[in-house]
């Protein structure tokens, strides 16, 4: 997906843990989980908003859009790293 979410570096920024984030945004360990991991197909702008105002930053800060090719090339990466495992075993 070429939509990364960067919640893992604000929460590290912030020194909060997930439980902390998501009992202050209002949403269940399990579903931040869900968005922090790149999972989620949509996210609602109070969501959006109310992880802002918890960590105390901008949409971009928590969004990065990197586009196709930075996604193709993030797979071609994985499969030639998964091949050298590979090889190494």
């Amino acid at each position: 997906m070429p939509i990364t979410v960067d919640i893992d570096v604000m929460l590290a920024k912030r020194k909060m843990s997930v439980g902390e984030l998501a009992e202050r945004v209002g949403i269940t360990p399990a579903n931040l989980a869900v968005l922090k991991n790149g999972r989620a197909k949509a996210v609602r702008f109070a969501t959006l908003a109310a992880l802002c105002q918890a960590l105390d930053c901008q949409p971009g800060d928590l969004l990065r859009w990197e586009g196709e090719d930075a996604a193709a090339d993030d797979r071609s990466e994985l499969t030639v790293t998964s091949s050298s495992v590979k090889r190494q075993l």
